[in-house]
């Protein structure tokens, strides 16, 4: 790999990639040309059992989110929402009892996603953010350093949602609008794997692909330097 670059995939200019063409081409930084060794220790990890055949139902999910795929040429037909296609995938997995790790700036939400995971005949637990009911003081956190300035403000413990996930045994878990940080704490202390429904965005309405989609105008300065989260909003 010396002298070919770190894996720039994002930035790659290559109209037929090898990574998705058969004969394709990829760039002097493309890991799928760089990275054979490191590739095919990876992939003997679908040799284990539970590891390919959910691998295989999320492929064949996948597949199943498009109709009239039998009609050539083919134009891309998507016809499932994201709640359709996890209820659909934890059926094909076999899965019975469902974890909701949710915050506690959702409740509506959360309470619609269980009434629709029990009505397609799942068993949910679901977990607030905010269990256990423990003081931000706990984790070091300064009176100037919470939302509620000069109040008493219970921490979000994601890893008491996961640990209470984890004794209850559920077979699949899905997050609903964690925060940065406390999302990625989830994953590390779940012992079932996790998919997302919801990714909180307090400003767009959990759509935090919007400012992407925006960042040529009305968010073009979150491609300045120095940004700090504040943007001087008085």
């Amino acid at each position: 790999m010396d002298g070919k670059g770190v894996p720039a995939c994002a930035k790659c200019p290559v109209k037929d990639k090898i990574c998705i063409v058969e004969g394709g081409k990829g760039p002097k930084s493309c890991p799928t040309k760089n990275y054979e060794k490191t590739i095919e220790k990876a992939m003997k990890e679908y040799e284990k059992p539970q590891v390919r055949e959910f691998a295989r139902m999320a492929s064949i999910q996948e597949a199943e989110c498009y109709v009239n795929r039998h009609i050539q040429p083919y134009v891309l037909h998507p016809v499932k929402p994201r709640i359709q296609e996890i209820c659909e995938f934890a059926k094909k997995m076999g899965y019975r009892k469902i974890g909701v790790a949710f915050c506690a700036g959702l409740p509506s939400e959360a309470e619609t996603l269980t009434r629709i995971l029990e009505a397609q005949g799942f068993e949910v637990v679901s977990v607030v953010c905010k269990v256990g009911g423990t003081p931000k003081e706990a984790i070091g956190i300064r009176e100037e350093e919470k939302i509620w300035i000069g109040q008493f403000e219970s921490m979000c413990s994601p890893i008491i949602q996961a640990t209470i996930l984890n004794e209850e045994k559920t077979d699949f878990n899905i997050l609903v609008g964690l925060c940065v940080g406390h999302d990625s704490l989830f994953f590390k202390y779940s012992d079932a794997l996790t998919t997302i429904l919801v990714a909180k965005d307090r400003v767009l309405g959990h759509n935090p692909v919007a400012a992407l989609y925006t960042a040529g105008t009305y968010y073009a300065r979150m491609l300045r330097p120095g940004i700090d989260g504040t943007d001087d909003v008085e």
